[in-house]
């Protein structure tokens, strides 16, 4: 393994037990924009807490910026832990909601995971290889060096694209070199990689920073409840087998839906799913 992977390891793992599954291992994902009551910032927490999830990933948006303090405030009063902050990167520079991110990490004290996705157009996926890359490396290594200075960490978010193929990341990863960087592997998009899922975690597990569960369906849909697609199982062996201990995402990504209830269906399937394979 090397520096950098090893550091990401090492920083990113603590509080994380030795079985993924678990529930003291997993982190509450997409349930802030996809929530059908539109939760304030007491309100998510205090479900949080309600359902027994103590980890946290913060997908803001521009009209959440003026509340991150609060959101910080509250999940503190229930006891649980932001461990990752979205940022969507934008490549063009318009609208890049960085700087407000860093500032208010840094004057809160607050060292997390940054789950980086890459905001390009068109124009960016028509460049050529190393175009891309150079531009790529340029905009995390830019985000990871002051994310490092605030004692932060970087995870490479796959989001669709040319930047959401693990093979392209991790030549992203050694371009940069930072010992800061890892990824973030997202199920809910990465249909299309389920037939080489056990060689592309293989791949990944020295730069993995967690990985968020989805239910894998042929064909689709995109967004299911863990447990309903016709893949899950298959998916829950080839990360047991890889022997990835790290964070675990379960999804919220229902905008139709309570989170809560959105919530509970992962909950209930990952459990059940869980056992099955254990």
């Amino acid at each position: 393994m090397n520096a950098s992977a090893f550091t990401a390891a090492a920083v990113l793992l603590i509080g994380f037990g030795s079985n993924p599954f678990a529930k003291d291992n997993l982190i509450a994902w997409c349930i802030v924009p996809f929530d059908a009551r539109h939760r304030g910032p007491e309100e998510r927490a205090k479900m949080l807490r309600g359902l027994g999830i103590k980890h946290f990933a913060y997908d803001w948006r521009d009209k959440d910026i003026p509340a991150f303090d609060a959101e910080l405030d509250a999940l503190k009063s229930q006891g649980i832990k932001l461990d990752a902050f979205w940022l969507s990167y934008p490549l063009s520079g318009q609208n890049n909601r960085w700087p407000e991110v860093r500032d208010f990490l840094k004057r809160r004290g607050v060292k997390t995971q940054i789950w980086f996705s890459l905001g390009v157009g068109s124009e960016f996926e028509a460049l050529p290889e190393e175009e891309k890359l150079r531009q790529a490396a340029e905009a995390v290594t830019r985000v990871a060096t002051e994310a490092r200075a605030i004692g932060c960490t970087v995870g490479l978010y796959n989001h669709g694209g040319w930047f959401g193929e693990p093979e392209n990341q991790i030549e992203v990863l050694r371009k940069v070199g930072l010992a800061n960087v890892g990824i973030v592997y997202n199920m809910h998009h990465a249909h299309e990689h389920l037939d080489r899922l056990p060689k592309l975690l293989a791949l990944m597990k020295p730069h993995l920073m967690a990985i968020n569960l989805n239910g894998m369906k042929v064909g689709g849909p995109k967004i299911l409840p863990i447990g309903d697609g016709d893949r899950d199982v298959e998916v829950l062996k080839a990360i047991k087998a890889s022997g990835y201990k790290g964070p675990i995402g379960i999804l919220g990504h229902r905008e139709e839906l309570d989170a809560e209830e959105a919530l509970r269906l992962n909950l209930t399937g990952l459990e059940k799913l869980a056992r099955q394979i254990r």
